[in-house]
Formats: structure tokens, sequence, C-alpha cells
């Protein structure tokens, strides 16, 4: 229960609450107890010399007693609360008008005395409890004079013990008891209201954290939709953290979709693979098994059949891992292109040498089309090399007798503007789109070669996005595939 915030702080604003409401009673208690003395003690403030002058306390240096007695017996009367003390000139009590017993002291400080003669001090001023050797009260003093000398001084306690009794009267009277009761009232109104605002003010946060709870039992899938809407400005702390979570969430679930197609996508590559890998693996297996179980019973020609089939497989093998290796190593985020100034016209006229002869066995005629003075292109001279042999050797396995592959080059827009054209049996539409996932198999004769999986495309894909650029395609059954490009231009 304790562990919600909202709980936390309704606990914690109830304390705080019972604090103040016991410091503030526990101080109108204490004020109301100063303000007692205060006024008691400024309405009294003349008794003593009212006392002392009206009568003579003292007769050659000796107490009144007759006095002394009619001063007790008249103050009985009038308020049987007060005390009077007949001190000497150094404080000792000579006489008073307590019963016998009650008085502990023998002496009272003369300090507090000649504060309230002089009247340098605030009110109250406190001083001695003759009834008790630890208490302080208020008082009214005057001296006793015979022949302008002071003789001693008449102490008048302005609240005996059942003062005490009084002052817990007093503080639990009518008017302090509605004092506290209403104070009690306001605080409690002042909690109720409090904690409906921090409710209030925590609801939000109570859905957002509700909508988190959502969200993660939803396995991070589910995006939890009644969560604010990141629209506008966001009025506070919670408004924000709500939008920052529904862009992370929003985030989350996109990129746990992409890795999941990933994936996927990396199953099939693996199936694809294992069943590329497993073809040619297979058909030079079973070569190889039959030459050594047939050994000396096959002709040379036979032989020499199977091994040459064999090593067609392993070739067909090796261009396959190889090109598994040169994708990861494209894919790779350390890989490095190094970029240089080349002529494109001299790269494409050797490379077009590599294939001389197998588009002459074909039948293949193999043109270039170049712009005149055609620009420098700043690329990685190897990357590119490796991306026209894709293409070029594509078109060549694909181009039936007596068709033609062009390769052309203009310029357009600050860049050099590439097109590899064939005659070829041109692509199916459908497979387009999948032309250069790496890991979907065609249906057409395509994905019977060697390069069955598309890897050949992938890699020419991937070299140009290295070289930020795109590669597009039209192509027509039986007319022909015309792949474009663009590579940057070399600028002094």
């Amino acid at each position: 229960m304790f562990k919600t915030l909202n709980c936390k702080l309704a606990v914690v604003l109830l304390g705080l609450f019972c604090l103040i409401g016991t410091l503030y009673m526990l101080l109108t208690l204490y004020t109301t107890r100063l303000y007692y003395q205060e006024v008691n003690q400024k309405l009294n403030r003349t008794l003593a010399q009212n006392l002392a002058s009206e009568t003579s306390l003292m007769k050659d240096g000796r107490v009144n007693e007759k006095a002394l007695k009619d001063i007790f017996r008249m103050l009985m009367v009038v308020n049987p609360n007060i005390e009077v003390y007949l001190l000497d000139p150094n404080g000792t009590i000579l006489a008073f008008s307590a019963p016998p017993g009650k008085v502990k002291r023998q002496k009272v400080s003369m300090a507090p005395l000649k504060s309230f003669l002089n009247k340098t001090d605030v009110f109250p001023i406190l001083g001695d409890d003759p009834r008790n050797l630890k208490r302080k009260k208020v008082f009214s003093a005057a001296p006793i004079l015979l022949k302008n000398r002071i003789e001693g001084y008449l102490y008048v306690v302005l609240g005996s013990e059942e003062l005490e009794t009084v002052a817990e009267m007093l503080q639990d009277s009518y008017i302090i008891r509605l004092s506290i009761w209403a104070v009690a009232g306001g605080l409690l109104f002042a909690l109720l209201t409090g904690l409906l605002l921090f409710f209030r003010m925590t609801l939000r946060l109570q859905r957002l954290t509700a909508g988190m709870e959502t969200f993660r039992q939803s396995d991070f899938t589910e995006y939890p939709d009644f969560l604010p809407s990141r629209k506008g400005n966001s009025r506070d702390e919670i408004d924000r953290l709500g939008s920052i979570f529904s862009q992370m969430a929003e985030r989350i679930v996109q990129l746990i979709k992409k890795i999941r197609q990933a994936d996927a996508l990396r199953r099939e590559l693996v199936a694809n693979i294992t069943h590329d890998l497993r073809t040619p693996l297979t058909s030079l297996h079973g070569y190889l098994e039959t030459l050594l179980l047939k050994e000396g019973k096959l002709t040379p020609q036979e032989q020499r059949d199977f091994l040459a089939i064999a090593l067609k497989r392993s070739n067909q093998l090796g261009k396959l891992v190889s090109a598994l290796f040169e994708l990861a190593k494209l894919d790779s985020p350390d890989v490095q292109v190094r970029f240089e100034s080349f002529s494109l016209a001299e790269l494409v006229q050797d490379i077009m040498q590599k294939f001389q002869l197998a588009a002459e066995e074909k039948k293949i005629k193999l043109q270039q089309n170049f712009l005149e003075h055609l620009p420098l292109t700043f690329a990685d001279i190897g990357l590119i090399e490796r991306v026209f042999e894709n293409l070029i050797e594509n078109a060549t396995r694909y181009t039936p007798e007596n068709g033609s592959i062009t390769v052309s080059a203009g310029f357009e827009s600050g860049r050099v503007k590439v097109q590899v054209s064939d005659t070829g049996s041109g692509i199916r539409p459908e497979d387009i789109p999948y032309l250069f996932d790496r890991s979907h198999r065609m249906s057409h004769t395509h994905a019977n070669s060697a390069g069955g999986l598309g890897l050949g495309l992938a890699i020419t894909k991937r070299i140009l996005e290295l070289h930020g650029s795109d590669i597009e395609l039209d192509s027509v059954v039986d007319v022909g595939t015309t792949f474009r490009f663009t590579l940057p231009v070399y600028t002094v």
C-alpha cells in the first residue's frame, strides 16, 4: 500500500500537518500563558506600591504585625490567589501571608525586583516563587521607605499554587477549546484538500505507470494508445515524461518489429544459404564418390567429364562462399571506402576485356557509350570494379545469343550517371521488388545460378550505398534489363 507515490505523499502530508498542528497548539498555549502573565503584571503593577503607601508595614526596623495582618485579611477577601511577602533590603523573607510550611525559600533574588522597580525590562518579569525552589512567577514590588531610607520591600506574588489550576482552567476554557477545534478543523480541511490535489496531480503519473506496465506485459509489442498525446507543447514535467515515453514506446515497437523481421529474414537467408551450399556440395560429393567407387571401371574420358563437373561445382561453391564473406565484410560497421579519382571509361574498358571471351562464345556484343570529356570519378575503384563485374556477369549469363550488352555513362546534376543495359530474358515484375534482397529466392532462372540468392546484386547495392547512391532498374520480360546508378565526380 505504501509503495505508491500517492500513499507516500499522503503519509508525509499527514505527518507534516500533525506536526504543524501540534506545534501551533503548543505555541498557542505558551503565548496564552505569557499573555496572561503580562496582562496580570501590568494591571497589578502598582499594587505593592499602593499597599506600602497606605500602611506602615515596618516600625523602628521591625515588622508591624498588626498592619501586615490587616493587609493579609484584606487581600484574602479581594483575591485569595495573591501572596504577600515582606522582605528585608537583601531579599530575606521576614513575613508572609502563606500558610505555615508552604514557603520553601528563605530568600528571593533581588535582580528581578530591581528590574521591575527600574522599569527597564519588558513585561512579564518573573521573580522567585517562595513556595517552589524551581518555579518563577509574575509579581508586584515596592520599597518600604522610612525617612527616605529603604527598610525593606513588599513582594506580592500575583499567582499562587492555585494559579496553575486557574491557568489550566483558562487553557481548557470554551474560547481556547473553540480556537483549538477551529485550528484542527482548518488543518483537517487543508489536509483533505492537499490529499485531493495530490491525487489529481499524481493521477496522470498513475496512468503513465499503468501504460508502462501494460507495455511491458505486452512484451513491448503493443503501443499503449491511452497515453497523453504528443501533439502541442507539454505543460509540465509529467506531460513531458508522458510525451517522451510515447515516443520511446513507438520507437521500441518499430524497432522490435524490424528486429523480428530481420530475424525472420535471417532465418530465411540461412535456410536459403544452406540450400544453395548443399546443392553444389551434394553434386560434388556424388561425383567424387562415383569416381572412388568406380575406380578402374571408367574410361579416361568419363573420368575427365566427372572431374570437370566436380570442378565446376567446386567453383560454384567457392563463388558462393566468397560472395557471403564479401557481403558480410561490406555490412560491417568497420568497412572502409578508399576514395580516389580515376577514369570510368578506362575502368569499364578493362572490365569488358575480362568478359570478352565469354561474350564471343555466346555471340554477345559488348559495347560502350560514354560521354566525350566525361569528368573523373571519385570513388573506391576496387568496389566500383566489383559493381560492374556483377552487372556485366549477370547480363552475360541471361542474354541469349546474338544479344548485346551496353555500358553508357553521362553527366547529370553534378554526378556521373551510369547505365548497364542488356537484351536478355528480363525479370518478371513480381520479382523486381526482391531483386536486391539477399534472402529472397526468385522464381525464374536467376535463382538457379551460383548467385541464386541475389548475393551479387545485394553486394552491388551495398557498395553503391557506401558511395551515397541508389540503384534502379527497368526490365521487360524477353526484351531486356537496364540498371542505373550515379557516382560522385572528382572536384579539385
